[in-house]
């Protein structure tokens, strides 16, 4: 199936897996497509990939991501070194904390590559340079990251299915449907009808120093990934070993602590962009490609868009390709365009701060539905 097709680069080595899960096969006469999914989407979309695959857009310049990684390198490296030759006063302090920022936010979207098997042809390379990346220069494991993000390209903004979403309905009143049947059965865990103005100063700058810090060590620890905990103590023996010569406790606390807030805001921001204003609902058990339309939404291209999101800013095509190399993206933008004309399906695409404006607003209008729902009898 397509969700199959989109998330395995090696078909030849994941097919020795499939016979022994075989339990049949389909009478002639039985339809191919089930009833919820559009046929002949199916089968353009099933075209696309194929002009795809021929074009070679699922082929990774390993130049471009070496570049990457060396600017995310150099920035690591500036941070320490501004501390080093001038000193730990307020000024260098900021800025060392703003290079550190941006290599971090910027090393958390080339791990997010190479989660998706996109920078090497060979699956362990990209699996070995994810543990460097993700848990030597972020501090997270990224067996933890891979099961909650495969998760989450699976069933986008679909309920108990997506774990993106699992902020519902405990700290946000997340889509419609959801806002009105948390009204109607008169559920208040938060203060939704004014979630537009805690959200500012709760997910995104708390996001990373409280829940994912905590959840990443947990899972690694309770699913046992004893090599991701292992690469991830080295990031805190390198962090504090560089820092902690230069910086008195209480300043090395504060460096940490306010560069996993900036990291935590700009991640959440770009994130939730694509997302929290689209569609959440009920898995409705869609084609692949309605089920990715549904719940995503692109950033309007320029330079700056591009590295500022890592690429998310073209969220549509990574959710169809989520193994396709973020610099082809662009490529094969037109032709994705084209088939949800052909189709009528709606491709958004908007400025950056629209997206982030609208994070806002579709979090406003939840809450007020929530509210009506709650205090209608």
């Amino acid at each position: 199936q397509d969700a199959f097709v989109a998330f395995h680069v090696d078909k030849v080595l994941v097919s020795k897996y499939l016979k022994p899960l075989q339990i049949g096969e389909l009478a002639p006469d039985q339809p191919s497509i089930e009833p919820t999914k559009n046929e002949m989407l199916v089968k353009d979309f099933r075209e696309l990939r194929a002009t795809v695959e021929r074009l070679g857009l699922l082929e990774p310049n390993q130049l471009f991501f070496f570049l990457l990684l060396a600017h995310i390198l150099l920035l690591d490296t500036a941070a320490w070194l501004i501390l080093f030759y001038f000193g730990t006063s307020l000024l260098p302090f900021i800025f060392s904390l703003l290079l550190l920022t941006i290599s971090q936010v910027q090393a958390s979207w080339l791990q997010h590559d190479l989660g998706h098997l996109s920078v090497f042809r060979k699956t362990k390379w990209n699996h070995l340079l994810h543990k460097f990346v993700m848990c030597h220069l972020i501090g997270a494991s990224a067996k933890w990251w891979t099961l909650l993000h495969s998760q989450h390209h699976a069933k986008p903004n679909c309920f108990h299915k997506d774990p993106d979403i699992d902020m519902h309905p405990f700290l946000f009143t997340l889509g419609k449907k959801f806002s009105v049947e948390l009204g109607i059965q008169k559920k208040k865990y938060m203060p939704y009808n004014h979630q537009h103005k805690y959200f500012f100063i709760t997910l995104p700058p708390l996001l990373f120093p409280t829940y994912f810090h905590c959840h990443t060590f947990y899972i690694a620890y309770t699913k046992k990934y004893w090599v991701d905990l292992a690469w991830m103590l080295t990031f805190y023996i390198r962090f504090f070993y560089t820092y902690g010569s230069l910086l008195e406790t209480k300043t090395l606390h504060s460096l940490i602590s306010l560069h996993r807030m900036l990291e935590s805001s700009w991640f959440v921001w770009v994130s939730q962009m694509n997302h929290i204003p689209m569609d959440i609902d009920y898995d409705k058990n869609l084609d692949w490609m309605s089920t990715q339309l549904q719940a995503t939404c692109n950033v309007e291209q320029s330079l700056f868009n591009d590295w500022f999101t890592g690429h998310l800013n073209f969220q549509i095509e990574h959710h169809l390709f989520p193994s396709m190399p973020r610099h082809n993206y662009w490529k094969v933008a037109p032709l994705v365009k084209s088939l949800c004309a052909k189709h009528g399906i709606e491709y958004q695409c908007k400025p950056l701060l629209t997206a982030f404006a609208d994070i806002v607003h579709s979090l406003k209008s939840s809450g007020e539905l929530w509210h009506d729902a709650y205090l209608h009898k």
